[in-house]
């Protein structure tokens, strides 16, 4: 992506790097030596109240809600053809669920209440079973008044390993977030204020990497090391460049991509969205140098620094293999697909977008606060878990083309349950890569074409992942039936 992203709405203020002295404990490994045959893979989960140091002394530790009370939540990690029984309790004072994100699993596993699951009580219980189809990363994360639990800290990521992974030095996850927090390091409330709802969500004030305000990540020369990504935060989007480096990205959104370096040498994430990169470490021993995130203009800020040891692992990096081995996806034959259109509209500003692409699709946005709350439209429609018709219905078995167009003024991250889809075009150009996704991120004014075959039955949220756009309307469901 060749410029910054505008999103019309300044971030506030970074805090400051006086803040940020903690020590990042970023380096949890998985050896490869550990990894089971396929089977039966057991869980607890439990969402509960606890407290976490995002911030360093003289900070107090900050309260939060997570799963086993901790941010991240607990780490499920299996092997492709694993079937996963997750027993999750709710510990927690409200209502939720667990929704396995980007993961195809049976309808009934999707933890949507009121399309998939009734929501779980505080103090009940509810077994959630499906087969590890796909090999990738994956994450968990509630799906009852999301932008709410999540901005809390409820989240934690889902691993499926190859059968045969590829070989590295250590397997990484780092799960981005970012907090609004107040002068006490407490988690702000206001959510769902309606500035953040109608422009570009709940941005926060500090941003962590697997639930700490970073300062170094440790490495060594000739050491070449998987890491997954992975984007928690509600709003914010990450562009990140690592200095003096030429990262590999195998994978996006856990299916795998011809290797390939990042366009403009930026990994770009939205919300939910993850990328596995290989990251060959290729500085001098005792360099340092800066992971920075490019993602708004006039707020570039250095996430961490790389820092090189002072004995290097090896002379130079293993010309190991990192293509991934595809997974079980059935083909979308585009000849014959079924096609359809979806508009996403509303928003500040967005007549103005509409007007500019010579569309007429709804109201003016003071209108819609009066008359009923919603903010953000599909074709017209605002879907805020009230039982809306469908906004597609697709034939089971066949494929289909969406059409998709971003008629408002701010990045929208699209994401399908239940389903991957090919990136077939942006902007009437044919994409590069065809890259499979469950997330794509929608810049202003822009138009994309996915295609997709419909073979998971049931009634799949569609919905952006700016998560205050989702309780302003900007959800809905398809249906493949």
């Amino acid at each position: 992506m060749s410029k910054p992203f505008n999103t019309h709405l300044s971030r506030r203020a970074f805090v400051s790097g006086s803040l940020a002295g903690a020590a990042a404990a970023l380096t949890p490994v998985i050896p490869q030596a550990a990894r089971a045959a396929p089977g039966l893979r057991e869980f607890s989960l439990t969402a509960a109240e606890g407290q976490a140091a995002l911030l360093s002394a003289p900070y107090p530790a900050t309260n939060i809600w997570g799963y086993a009370g901790t941010v991240p939540g607990t780490e499920i990690r299996a092997t492709q053809g694993d079937r996963l029984r997750i027993t999750f309790t709710n510990d927690l004072p409200v209502e939720t669920t667990v929704h396995w994100h980007g993961v195809r699993l049976p309808n009934a596993m999707d933890g949507v209440p009121g399309v998939t699951q009734e929501p779980v009580p505080p103090g009940n219980s509810f077994i959630y079973e499906f087969d590890a189809v796909d090999a990738g990363t994956f994450w968990y994360h509630p799906h009852v008044s999301t932008s709410q639990q999540l901005a809390r800290g409820l989240y934690g990521a889902l691993i499926i390993d190859e059968p045969d992974p590829i070989r590295v030095d250590r397997d990484i996850t780092w799960m981005l977030d970012d907090w609004r927090l107040d002068g006490d390091a407490a988690v702000e409330g206001g959510f769902d204020a309606p500035g953040d709802i109608s422009h570009a969500g709940r941005l926060g004030n500090i941003v962590t990497v697997n639930g700490i305000v970073a300062e170094s990540f440790a490495v060594q020369s000739g050491e070449r090391i998987r890491l997954r990504l992975v984007n928690t935060a509600n709003a914010r989007i990450f562009a990140l460049n690592f200095e003096g480096h030429t990262p590999q990205i195998i994978a996006l959104d856990g299916q795998p991509v011809a290797p390939h370096a990042p366009d403009d040498g930026l990994i770009v994430l939205g919300p939910s969205m993850r990328a596995d990169l290989i990251l060959d470490c290729t500085g001098a021993p005792g360099a340092r140098m800066v992971l920075r995130d490019h993602a708004y203009r006039g707020n570039t800020f250095d996430l961490l620094q790389i820092v090189y040891a002072d004995t290097p692992r090896r002379a130079a990096v293993p010309d190991w293999p990192v293509a991934l081995p595809a997974n079980p996806v059935s083909e979308p034959d585009l000849a014959v697909a079924a096609r359809h259109e979806v508009v996403f509209s509303g928003g500040m500003m967005g007549r103005s977008v509409e007007r500019q692409m010579g569309l007429e699709v709804s109201n003016s946005l003071l209108g819609r606060l009066r008359r009923d709350g919603d903010v953000w439209y599909l074709n017209g429609q605002a879907a805020s878990g009230r039982g809306e018709d469908p906004v597609l219905t697709l034939t089971e078995g066949q494929s289909h083309i969406i059409s998709m167009v971003n008629a408002t003024a701010f990045h929208h991250p699209i994401h399908l349950h239940g389903h991957v889809f090919r990136v077939v075009s942006r902007n009437g150009v044919a994409a590069p890569r065809r890259e499979w996704l469950d997330t794509i991120l929608l810049a202003p004014a822009e138009t994309a074409e996915i295609a997709l075959v419909a073979d998971n039955p049931g009634d799949w949220a569609f919905h952006c992942h700016v998560l205050e756009h989702v309780s302003g309307g900007m959800a809905g469901i398809i249906r493949v039936a």
